[in-house]
């Protein structure tokens, strides 16, 4: 006895999203630290300034720089002037200033924008269409 397998042809639509709306949160923190160069901090080619020679907002000590993320930049001001990016290098253990062109007692300015604190939350469920499948034969 021979099997006979049906065939059929259909025809189907994507689902289509509309409507719906998503309320997103950023919640910047912004950190300042403040120094003073000395003798020791003055390299042959740049000046490195130890985090524990920083102070925070409150005039507390720093143990650690916060690490920046992708999320985050910093800015550094030399007596009260913004710097460029690329002349300073920071990690947790400390600032880098590629140069070495600043006195002893100049203030320096570490201020780091983290915009890692963000969240989405859906504030109206979007409409979403079932499919429709058509079958020709």
């Amino acid at each position: 006895m021979a099997i006979i397998k049906p065939v059929y042809t259909a025809t189907s639509t994507a689902p289509i999203s509309s409507g719906g709306a998503i309320d997103t949160t950023v919640n910047p923190v912004v950190s300042r630290f403040f120094a003073a160069i000395d003798a020791g901090m003055i390299g042959a080619t740049d000046i490195t300034i130890p985090a524990a020679s920083f102070v925070d907002d409150a005039d507390g000590p720093v143990v650690a720089l916060p690490a920046v993320t992708v999320n985050d930049y910093y800015n550094v001001y030399i007596n009260g002037v913004l710097q460029q990016s690329a002349l300073s290098t920071l990690t947790t253990a400390s600032l880098v200033l590629a140069t070495i062109d600043i006195s002893v007692g100049v203030p320096i300015l570490l201020e780091i924008a983290n915009f890692g604190t963000v969240t989405s939350t859906i504030a109206t469920q979007p409409t979403i269409s079932a499919p429709t499948i058509t079958i020709i034969t």
